[in-house]
C-alpha cells in the first residue's frame, strides 16, 4: 500500500532517541529513511539494556523501538573518502535529520550551510537541546542537554510530584519523544513548503522550546493569572488526580462545576454543591484537605471496574491506572492495535507502540525490524550512490564503511 511519504527519502544523523524517533515518525509514514552509524559500534542504543536474546544473539529493546522500517548504512564520515560518500548520498536525498551534539556536523564542513549547496531542496531538521537558527540563538544553544534537562528548564519538572516531595521526571524520554514528534511536523511543513518553492529549509527543533510550548498552561497562568503553578497544590481545579479503590486506583479530573455537580451526586453528597468551601474549583482545591477523605472514603469502597463504571454512568471520564501489562492485555488496544507486532529473524517476535494517527486510506503501518549495522551498506553504495564491487571492497577494508550486518 501506498504510504504518505512514499519517494522521499530521509538520512538520519542520529543518535539515542530525539532524531530516531523523529525518522521511526517519518518511516512509519513511508518514507525511505537511511540511517548512517558509525562502523563498528553504531547508534550508542545498540548496546543500552535491556536486551531481547535467542541463540546467543542479543538486540537492544530500545533500538529496536526506534529503528525499525529504516536502512543502516556503516559509514565513517570523519574519513575524506566518507564524506565522499555521504556528500553523495546528500544529493540524492530530501531531508536530512540531525541530533549530533550541537556543531560538530558544522566544523567538518558536513552541515546545512554547506550540504545547501550540494542540493538547494534539501530540508534540514536539526534537534538540540536549545535551539541553533541564526537570530534566535541565546546563551545557551552551544549546550548539550538530555530530555531530563529540557524537563527541568521548562518549568514541567517543577509541577511534577508532591508538595513535600522534590521535583521529579515525568516518563523517561519524554522531552526527546515529544522533541521527536514536533520535529516530524516541522519537516511536514518544509516538504509542503517546498511543493510551492522549489527550495528546501532549515527546521530548528529545540527541546527547551518544545517542552515549553507542551507546558502552554504554565505560560498562560503566570501571564494572565500571576500564578505559578506547584506540584501537588492545584490552584484552580479539584479533585484531579489518582483515586484508590479496593483492587487498584483510577484516574478523575474535575475541570467545573458540570462536572463537580454529577460527582456529588454519584456518591450521595449533593450538599457539597453549594458549599461554600467547595462551589468553585478556587474553593475546592483551597479545601483539599476537607475533601479528600469524603472522596476517598467512597472510592476505596468501590473495585477499580466499578467506579470507572459508576461514573461513567454519570458522565464523569475516568479511567483505571493501568500498568504495563492492563495495558499490552486492554480489549481496547488491541481493537485499535496500538501495539503492533514486529518479528525479527533473528530474537523472535514482540510488540511495539503504534505510532498514530491512523489515516483510513493507509491504515496499516510497515513492519521492517530494526537493521543490523550496516546491513544495507551495499545495497546504498551499488544502488543508489553507484559504486563498484572493488571501491566498496577497498572502502570495507580500510574501514571507511562495514558492509556486513554485525549482530545486534
Amino acid at each position: 500500500m501506498d504510504r504518505p511519504l512514499s519517494g522521499v527519502r530521509v538520512v538520519g544523523l542520529e543518535q539515542y532517541m530525539a532524531g530516531p524517533y523523529c525518522t521511526l515518525l517519518l518511516a512509519d509514514a513511508g518514507a525511505e529513511v537511511i540511517k548512517i552509524e558509525r562502523p563498528g559500534t553504531g547508534d550508542p542504543r545498540r548496546a543500552m539494556p535491556p536486551f531481547a536474546e535467542k541463540d546467543g544473539v542479543k538486540k537492544a529493546a530500545g533500538f529496536m523501538g526506534y529503528n525499525r522500517n529504516k536502512k543502516s548504512i556503516a559509514l565513517d564520515i570523519q574519513a575524506p573518502k566518507g564524506q565522499e560518500v555521504y556528500k553523495r548520498l546528500i544529493k540524492v536525498s530530501d531531508v536530512v535529520v540531525e541530533n549530533l551534539r550541537p556543531g560538530s556536523i558544522d566544523r567538518q564542513g558536513l552541515g546545512y550551510k554547506d550540504m545547501k549547496r550540494l542540493n538547494p531542496k534539501l530540508i534540514w531538521a536539526s534537534i538540540s537541546g536549545f535551539g541553533r537558527l541564526e537570530g534566535f540563538r541565546g546563551p545557551y544553544s552551544d549546550r548539550p542537554a538530555f530530555d531530563i534537562v529540557a524537563e527541568a528548564m521548562s518549568g514541567v519538572m517543577h509541577q511534577v510530584g508532591f508538595a513535600d516531595k522534590p521535583p521529579s521526571w515525568t516518563i523517561y524520554g519524554m522531552a526527546d519523544i515529544y522533541s521527536g514528534l514536533v520535529t516530524a511536523w516541522g519537516v511536514m511543513q518544509a516538504l509542503y513548503m517546498r511543493t510551492r518553492t522549489g527550495e528546501g529549509q532549515f527546521v530548528d527543533s529545540a527541546m527547551l522550546d518544545n517542552m515549553i510550548a507542551l507546558n502552554e498552561s504554565m505560560v498562560v497562568l503566570h501571564s494572565v493569572a500571576g500564578q505559578s503553578p506547584e506540584r501537588g497544590k492545584p490552584k484552580n481545579i479539584y479533585p484531579r488526580g489518582a483515586y484508590e479503590t479496593k483492587d487498584g486506583y483510577i484516574a478523575v479530573n474535575i475541570p467545573d462545576n458540570i462536572q463537580w455537580k454529577r460527582l456529588c451526586e454519584t456518591i450521595g453528597r449533593v450538599d457539597l454543591v453549594e458549599d461554600e468551601r467547595s462551589k468553585t474549583g478556587t474553593a475546592r482545591a483551597k479545601n483539599a484537605e476537607f475533601l479528600d477523605p469524603i472522596l476517598e472514603r467512597w472510592f476505596k469502597g468501590l473495585t477499580r471496574e466499578e467506579a470507572v463504571q459508576t461514573l461513567l454512568d454519570s458522565g464523569i471520564p475516568a479511567g483505571p491506572v493501568n500498568r504495563a501489562e492492563d495495558v499490552a492485555a486492554d480489549p481496547h488496544v488491541k481493537a485499535r492495535g496500538a501495539i503492533m507486532q514486529i518479528a525479527d529473524p533473528e530474537v523472535g517476535t514482540y510488540g511495539f507502540a503504534r505510532t498514530a494517527p491512523h489515516l483510513s486510506a493507509a491504515p496499516n503501518l510497515p513492519t521492517v525490524p530494526a537493521p543490523g549495522l550496516g546491513q544495507h551498506t551495499r545495497e546504498i553504495l551499488e544502488g543508489m550512490l553507484g559504486y563498484g564491487a572493488a571501491e566498496i571492497a577497498q572502502m570495507a577494508k580500510d574501514g571507511v564503511v562495514q558492509t556486513a550486518a554485525k549482530r545486534g
